[in-house]
């Protein structure tokens, strides 16, 4: 299983730029699209003050990024 969840949107171009970034550098994760799962649209909104920002990635841990850069993502999941 990925130790990432990426919350995102079909239309988010930040999404697809992270989406395409993180598959190149070979980190697994897994894509919950939030205007089809309204469960985690409201994990996006407690993550962000409230706002549905995408995308947003929610690590094993429980801790969260939101429109990180893929060497972010890395270090995290390094530490």
């Amino acid at each position: 299983m990925a130790a990432v969840t990426m919350y995102s949107t079909p239309w988010c171009g930040y999404c697809h730029r992270l989406k395409g970034q993180l598959k190149r550098a070979g980190i697994e994760f897994v894509e919950v699209d939030i205007e089809q799962v309204p469960a985690a649209a409201k994990i996006v909104e407690k993550v962000n003050n409230g706002n549905q920002t995408v995308p947003t990635l929610v690590f094993a841990d429980g801790s969260a990024l939101t429109n990180p850069s893929v060497a972010q993502v890395a270090e995290k999941l390094i530490v």
